[in-house]
């Protein structure tokens, strides 16, 4: 992560007025910070890793084309979240047809346990809870996930999925409801 002057780190906030006055390292921090992000979003909703990227890199040059008309109503991240899910919808329209998450894509789960055997009943029950995301309505599925691994409030969820706060929130909570009761089969 690249720092200011000073050595501090700088904001979203900044390096988007940076960017604005056409500072192409100030973008480059952006993209190093949220790219991850992005990708999880759009896999999330593709299902297919090469598409992913494509959507990815569509997301960020739009969201960098449109920079100067950011007014920084919403966070950078979730201005830039939003137009990656518009970005992988448009991508699947194009296809013709939704696709599924495969699960390839689950990746690898954390896990603080020490002991190996508890660590591997854990990041099973993890990855299984993964896979099952897939089984879920987009917007309850996007909710999940970008509260558990992005930590997004439910505010910012709801822009992200084109609905209010209480909306977010209560996709949320159906989405989880819907893990429990497939985890407890």
């Amino acid at each position: 992560m690249r720092t200011g002057a000073a050595g501090e780190t700088l904001s979203d906030a900044e390096l988007v007025r940076r960017a604005q006055e056409g500072d192409e390292l100030a973008l480059e921090v952006l993209v190093e910070r949220h790219q991850d992000a992005a990708f999880r979003v759009a896999l999330s909703l593709v299902g297919d890793t090469d598409l992913a990227q494509d959507v990815v890199q569509d997301a960020f040059l739009k969201a960098f084309r449109a920079l100067g008309g950011f007014r920084g109503e919403a966070a950078f991240r979730t201005w830039l979240l939003t137009i990656t899910a518009n970005a992988a919808r448009g991508a699947l329209r194009k296809q013709g047809r939704r696709r599924e998450a495969s699960l390839d894509a689950v990746g690898p789960v954390a896990s603080t346990e020490v002991d190996p055997e508890e660590s591997a009943v854990v990041g099973d029950e993890a990855a299984r809870a993964r896979a099952m995301l897939v089984d879920l309505p987009e917007k309850q599925r996007l909710a999940v996930q970008l509260r558990i691994d992005e930590g997004l409030s439910f505010r910012e969820i709801g822009e992200v999925i084109g609905s209010t706060e209480g909306a977010a929130r209560v996709n949320y909570f159906h989405g989880i409801h819907r893990l429990r009761e497939r985890m407890e089969r």
